[in-house]
């Protein structure tokens, strides 16, 4: 009985394939020579939410309150400090019935992530739509930190206000990274 070999198949075993010259797979997880193309590893919402609430202890500690009120400003050094680099921290002191523009994505960082955290007193973040009627209002509660989204508006049609509800001055503070 003799044995029949399709044209299609190899006469000889197959050829082991050599990662050689494939520079992909050779070197994945190498560093590369090239600095765009290093790896920046963005912060977690979780990292945001850490820094937002030991940057606020830290503040409330300190009693280094910002001193002009009604403008986003950057944070003490000692609130910053637990921070990373990615990160910005700022701070807002608002008088009882003020309000400042929340926080406004700009269209180079679409991506970035945001978070509040309520220092003092008492705020809520008003979102409105582009003919001036109010969306949703959510209280920045005591102890907790709140991550914030694009308005509902959508950005450029919608708008985020930062209001102080109470009858002290609210300081509240930003992570954004």
């Amino acid at each position: 009985m003799s044995r029949q070999v399709s044209p299609t198949a190899l006469a000889e075993p197959a050829a082991r394939v050599s990662l050689e010259g494939i520079g992909d797979v050779v070197d994945a997880g190498a560093r590369s020579g090239y600095a765009h193309l290093s790896e920046r590893c963005a912060p977690t919402l979780g990292r945001l939410c850490s820094a937002a609430r030991d940057a606020a202890a830290d503040l409330a500690r300190s009693s280094r309150w910002p001193v002009r009120r009604g403008r986003w400003q950057p944070a003490p050094h000692n609130a910053r400090r637990h921070a990373g680099e990615r990160m910005r921290v700022s701070v807002v002191a608002l008088e009882p019935n003020s309000f400042v523009a929340g926080p406004r994505v700009p269209g180079h960082r679409r991506g970035s992530l945001e978070v509040l955290h309520l220092v003092g007193g008492r705020a809520h973040l008003i979102d409105s739509g582009p003919d001036g009627w109010m969306r949703s209002a959510a209280e920045l509660a005591p102890g907790r930190t709140r991550v914030v989204g694009t308005p509902a508006g959508g950005g450029r049609r919608g708008h985020q206000f930062l209001v102080n509800t109470g009858d002290e001055v609210a300081v509240v503070l930003r992570v954004t990274a």
